[in-house]
């Protein structure tokens, strides 16, 4: 018996940073009966050396993770898995799922197979960082078969990401969508912003589904630990749970 179990199953999450809100959101989330097991890494500056930098620091806590017995995996952070590219990055999952014998799911693959599974095929992005590391992430998913119209960052510090009202949010979400209208879904990077509350509002006055770091997290969780229980009010991957096809 691992000494993580839960009845309905249970997760290891690794936080890319020290910043409060984000485990609280998830877990709220959750189905109840999925027992969580979080452990941090501390970056803080939010640049691309420093995303390339931290590969060993995740695998030392898939490592403990795995020997306590959880489950699947879910290293949250896009970014510094998207920095190494698409390939790269299954690349690096296939070998600690080898090294490990734990299921693993990093934040870039729950967001592919999120569109996926909406059947999303051109979007448009918005995320919380400045110039041209925006490009990185868009090229993940081109790289994946997924058009990107444009990938928008905000303009603001990453130490000051939570300092972000849910409105400003939307409204740069609905700028960025608005003027590329023959997108079919909206994607939003990352968890350091909290933004859950806007989620269906967007769908429904967009009129597109949008797949959002936590959700798409909670949706692939859901799939993985073969639990199906629906949230509607926070979009249609959550309210509907949509099969996946393919990560």
């Amino acid at each position: 018996m691992p000494i993580t179990s839960s009845w309905r199953g249970t997760v290891g999450i690794i936080k890319p940073t020290l910043r409060l809100g984000g485990i609280e959101e998830f877990i709220r989330l959750l189905p109840a009966g999925i027992g969580v097991l979080p452990l941090y890494l501390n970056i803080k500056k939010g640049t691309v050396d420093e995303f390339k930098s931290v590969l060993d620091h995740f695998e030392d806590r898939v490592k403990d993770l795995a020997e306590a017995g959880v489950e699947l995996i879910c290293p949250e952070g896009a970014p510094p898995f998207m920095v190494h590219g698409l390939a790269k990055e299954r690349e690096i999952v296939a070998q600690w799922e080898h090294r490990y014998g734990i299921p693993i799911m990093t934040a870039p693959m729950t967001q592919l197979g999120a569109m996926r599974a909406l059947g999303l095929r051109r979007i448009v992005g918005v995320s919380y960082f400045r110039g041209e590391i925006n490009e990185t992430f868009a090229r993940y998913f081109r790289d994946a078969g997924i058009e990107v119209l444009a990938m928008s960052g905000m303009d603001v510090d990453f130490a000051r990401v939570q300092e972000l009202s849910s409105h400003q949010v939307y409204a740069y979400t609905r700028k960025t969508f608005l003027a590329n209208p023959t997108a079919d879904g909206i994607y939003m990077l990352g968890s350091g912003w909290h933004i859950t509350d806007i989620l269906q509002l967007l769908e429904d006055d967009m009129g597109v589904p949008v797949v959002h770091a936590v959700t798409a997290r909670i949706w692939a969780i859901q799939h993985c630990l073969h639990v199906r229980e629906s949230r509607p009010g926070y979009g249609k991957l959550l309210a509907e749970l949509p099969e996946p096809k393919g990560w």
